[in-house]
């Protein structure tokens, strides 16, 4: 059984950073799509960024200029920084992993996720 765990997180002044981690057990087999979602209270989840194993990354309007991915393909670990935080930032961010390669015009869709963190919130406060 294919297992996400993120870590990081937490509560966070608006402007500073934050980093997230994306670790992954269960199985052998390397994912070759990861991405990070975040869902805001009363909101729908919505993209964040994503990465492939030979490729990437691919960021969200929101936070283009502000983010940046690291992926550890040995570990299929996935590390997401976020700098000059706002408010609005504030949500559960959530890790996904599918094991084939998925075109980018389709990895801001949450349905073509198969595998599922259980998040970590993030709160940013003025």
């Amino acid at each position: 059984q294919a297992q996400l765990v993120e870590s990081g997180g937490g509560l966070v002044q608006a402007g500073g950073s934050l980093w997230l981690s994306c670790s992954t057990s269960g199985r052998t087999s390397m994912y070759n799509t990861m991405a990070w979602f975040r869902q805001a209270p009363g909101k729908e989840r919505e993209f964040v960024a994503a990465h492939w194993r030979n490729g990437g990354p691919l960021y969200a309007e929101s936070v283009q200029g502000r983010i940046s991915l690291n992926r550890d393909s040995a570990r299929n670990a996935l590390a997401l920084t976020m700098h000059s935080l706002k408010p609005e930032d504030t949500a559960r961010y959530f890790c996904a992993a599918a094991l084939s390669r998925l075109d980018s015009t389709s990895v801001g869709d949450q349905r073509v996720f198969p595998y599922w963190g259980q998040g970590t919130q993030v709160t940013v406060y003025s």
